[in-house]
């Protein structure tokens, strides 16, 4: 498993005292290297009541539609983070205007992050991750074709929340924890 860099110890894999579960620890010095989940910023973000889709090129699902959304870096807030997702995936300069949801993936550990967002203006491109992006009409969002479930979700819920923005965040769906099988659309 590797050696602790401080003290050129093994690592190995046990329950430490007073803890509850196998964490990572130095057999020399005692250190605890916790693994903790991933976190996924993002929007849905309109204009002109139209919504900001971007078809992935990149996997998994690369072909299906997404909201723009990525990975939180370190030492980002994550209203930044997700106003840096939605430039580099589809060139878009966006504001935010409230959280939306925090949706949770347990099977691989992931907590996303959802705003409310508009955009500046109407100009968006492709960015390196995406093979098109469009503003589509709430009525022609390709639903079969859509990547995840949490895009499903987050599509479905900015639809409910008030326009007034006085809404508490919205959560996974009960009982959906967010399955789903590669190459396979995340309509539900």
């Amino acid at each position: 498993m590797g050696r602790y860099p401080n003290s050129g110890g093994p690592i190995v894999r046990r329950v430490p005292e007073g803890d509850d579960r196998p964490r990572l620890v130095c057999d020399a010095c005692g250190f605890i290297r916790y693994e903790n989940p991933k976190i996924v910023v993002g929007s849905v973000a309109t204009w002109e009541g139209r919504i900001l889709l971007c078809r992935r090129s990149i996997e998994p699902q690369a072909g299906f539609w997404t909201l723009p959304a990525g990975f939180l870096e370190l030492h980002e807030e994550p209203a930044e983070g997700a106003r840096r997702e939605a430039e580099e995936e589809a060139c878009a300069e966006i504001a935010i205007d409230a959280l939306l949801a925090v949706y949770t993936i347990p099977r691989i550990s992931l907590v996303q992050l959802f705003y409310r967002a508009h955009l500046v203006r109407p100009e968006i491109a492709p960015g390196f991750e995406s093979l098109e992006v469009e503003l589509f009409e709430p009525n022609g969002i390709p639903w079969d074709s859509l990547a995840f479930p949490s895009v499903t979700w987050a599509l479905r819920h900015h639809a409910e929340a008030p326009d007034s923005g006085d809404f508490a965040p919205f959560t996974n769906p009960v009982g959906d924890v967010g399955d789903y099988r590669p190459g396979i659309p995340a309509h539900r």
